[in-house]
C-alpha cells in the first residue's frame, strides 16, 4: 500500500532544485526554498531524486536539516516574508490570500 505518488508539483520542484543544485553560494531565499522543499516532501513516498538532490544540497552548502533550520529561523525572524521573494508563487503553497473582493 505504500505505492510511490506522483507530486502535482514535482516540475516546478525540479526546476528549482536543479537551480539551487547549481549554486555555490546560496541566498537567503535560497535556503528558504531548499527549506520548504525539504518540509513538502519529507513525509511523501515518492520524488526520490529530489530527496536525493535535497541531501546533496545540503551537504554541498556544509549543512545539515538542523543548521539549515537555524539559518532559516534568522531569515524569517529578520523580516523575510514571501511577499518581499522575488518568486512569491514558490514559497509555501503557494496559496494567496490576499482579498480579491475588494478589488
Amino acid at each position: 500500500m505504500n505505492e510511490a505518488q506522483n507530486h502535482p508539483l514535482y516540475a516546478t520542484d525540479r526546476e528549482n532544485l536543479d537551480r539551487l543544485c547549481a549554486l555555490d553560494t546560496p541566498s537567503p531565499i535560497d535556503y528558504v526554498e531548499l527549506a520548504r522543499l525539504i518540509i513538502r516532501y519529507q513525509d511523501f513516498i515518492g520524488a526520490d531524486d529530489l530527496n536525493k538532490d535535497m541531501v546533496k544540497i545540503l551537504k554541498k552548502w556544509n549543512l545539515d536539516k538542523e543548521g539549515l533550520e537555524n539559518i532559516t529561523r534568522k531569515i524569517w525572524s529578520n523580516g523575510f516574508r514571501p511577499t518581499n521573494s522575488p518568486s512569491p508563487d514558490n514559497v509555501g503553497s503557494g496559496f494567496d490570500t490576499s482579498d480579491s473582493s475588494s478589488s
